[in-house]
């Protein structure tokens, strides 16, 4: 499945959060011993730490290959191509094989990769990027401006493209090192997307590309065994600095298949969840990096009875409990987050208040104390009154919602029955309804859904907020919320912007703050747990955004061994 624009990604859990049974690691067990087969199989001599009996490579000081396994939704299924889908399986990825304009270092400050300038002009309507003129592709011939329009208009005219360039009109090279991007409109939130398009070569770019990619980035794609693995190889035509980790196999797997490589030793790092982090295995530790990854519920502002077409679907939309914005703040103010993160994440994890927690440009005004008493007090002066069950009414409605999550993701299943013990001690009545997500697409504009969203960009905040924007499930419209979020896509300085997204959560009249219109509840911001290889060195992590896949490795190049 995949959001028009979007990430959220349903992730492999046990349904019923219980440890991995032992017929589970066996099976998985297997799986994981056939595609080390495979990866060992390429004739290549380093080693990795995988079958040196759970610690660093016996031969640490020279060993430069890693064996990373991510879970199954992280394979492309069209391949390494950034103009199919993500590109390389999600929105957050820096591809490893092709080069982007810029990137983004540790504190999410953008930097040049090919660019060596670049500005917008003062209307908001052209950038101008300058880029290097010694970079090869891995086929030998140079990279110029052309390649970098023609990936650029590629992606606009891709009917398989997913992140968002409506706002370009066109992409032009005026010189061999030099192109321009034409904007329909003010918006500098396309620095985002350009830190993780990859750029392809015109001359080589056709059918096929992503099963066999030229490239001009920090790694080769060596080998991809469909539905196994994937093995990529240091570029020795990169122009930057040589990585450090020179082969790296990526394997995927399913969660229970990934504990049970660990498990047997044949993976150096493999992600896993909460409901699984009290094991421990011999050689690895867990460890967990701070994310921009919120679980959070929607809440449909409209009454029910409406309908909501969506590229000629008709979707029901309204709900008639939730369109009481008494409601929506009583259930932000009744949700206990710390308790979530306690019972449900064991810990891993902290309050969730948006969609951007910690990022530059989230509010303070998103934030909002667990209070259960003023929760009950809110709804009691709506006119919700308690009934011999407990559970509130009012003008004949009952309080009483269903809320529907992923039952193949063990956490948002977990979240979704404690938020139905919590919001039962204020008298709202909430019933866990567990599905696919083709079940649970044709209900999220009428009924709340545990989603889960984040990212190293404001973009989710403008497509799950603005009146039409693609993610606006509540359904709310306001001019002066989208005129806040124009003006902050207008600043020619990105940093400028950040006032103007605080002033969308909550101007201190109108926003989507708990304050406000209260459109969403967040719940918890979940970390992002792995077994990792004792001696294996994973260098500086930015914060993850959603999706526990590829962004590990976005900097894979620095990891080492000691």
């Amino acid at each position: 499945m995949t959001h028009k624009r979007g990430g959220d990604v349903a992730v492999p859990g046990a349904v019923d959060g219980s440890a991995v049974s032992r017929r589970a690691l066996v099976r998985g067990a297997a799986a994981a011993s056939g595609l080390w087969a495979l990866a060992g199989c390429t004739g290549e001599s380093g080693s990795s730490g995988s079958g040196t009996g759970g610690s660093a490579p016996a031969d640490a000081g020279t060993a430069a290959q890693v064996i990373v396994a991510m879970n199954t939704e992280s394979e492309p299924a069209a391949g390494f191509d950034p103009l199919v889908s993500w590109g390389c399986g999600e929105h957050v990825h820096e591809p490893l094989i092709q080069s982007t304009l810029i990137t983004t270092d540790q504190d999410l400050n953008f930097v040049n990769d090919l660019a060596t300038d670049y500005a917008c002009s003062d209307d908001g309507l052209v950038w101008t990027f300058a880029i290097r003129d010694d970079v090869v592709f891995s086929d030998g011939e140079a990279l110029t401006a052309a390649d970098v329009a023609f990936t650029v208009n590629g992606a606009i005219a891709s009917t398989t493209f997913e992140a968002d360039l409506s706002m370009v009109d066109e992409a032009v090279a005026t010189g061999d090192y030099t192109v321009e991007l034409h904007l329909n409109k003010p918006y500098n939130a396309l620095l985002y997307t350009l830190a993780v398009l990859g750029i392809v070569p015109e001359h080589a770019y056709g059918e096929g590309y992503g099963e066999a990619p030229i490239g001009s980035g920090r790694y080769l794609l060596e080998r991809w065994d469909r539905g196994q693995q994937a093995i990529f190889v240091a570029n020795p035509s990169y122009y930057g600095e040589r990585p450090q980790m020179e082969r790296v196999v990526v394997v995927f797997m399913d969660e229970d298949a990934a504990l049970a490589a660990v498990q047997a030793g044949e993976v150096d790092i493999a992600y896993t969840f909460a409901t699984h982090a009290h094991q421990s295995f011999d050689g690895y530790d867990l460890v967990s990096y701070a994310t921009v990854d919120s679980r959070g519920i929607s809440l449909p502002v409209m009454a029910a009875g409406g309908t909501k077409d969506v590229d000629g679907v008709a979707y029901a939309q309204g709900n008639d409990v939730t369109c009481d914005i008494a409601v929506r703040r009583a259930i932000n103010a009744a949700i206990d987050r710390d308790a979530m993160i306690d019972h449900v994440l064991s810990g891993y994890g902290k309050p969730a208040y948006s969609v951007s927690d910690g990022m530059p440009w989230s509010s303070p005004d998103m934030e909002v104390a667990y209070d259960a008493e003023g929760a009950r007090a809110l709804l009691e002066e709506a006119g919700w009154t308690a009934g011999e069950d407990g559970i509130r009414e009012k003008g004949g409605v009952r309080a009483a919602l269903d809320v529907w999550y992923s039952s193949d993701d063990s956490v948002r299943q977990a979240l979704t029955y404690e938020l139905a013990n919590q919001l039962a001690e204020v008298g709202i009545e909430v019933t866990p309804r567990g599905g696919s997500w083709d079940e649970l697409y044709r209900h999220q504009y009428e009924a709340p859904i545990m989603w889960g969203w984040g990212s190293s960009s404001p973009i989710e905040v403008y497509a799950l907020n603005y009146s039409s924007g693609w993610g606006n499930y509540a359904g709310y419209e306001s001019a002066a919320i989208d005129g806040h979020l124009d003006d902050a896509l207008a600043q020619p300085n990105v940093a400028d912007s950040y006032g103007h997204w605080q002033l969308a959560a909550w101007d201190g009249e109108d926003g989507f703050a708990p304050a406000g219109a209260a459109t969403w509840a967040w719940i918890a911001n979940v970390d992002h747990l792995y077994f990792k290889r004792a001696g294996l060195d994973v260098a500086e992590q930015k914060p993850h955004p959603h999706g526990h896949g590829w962004s590990l490795v976005n900097n894979v190049d620095r990891w080492s061994w000691s």
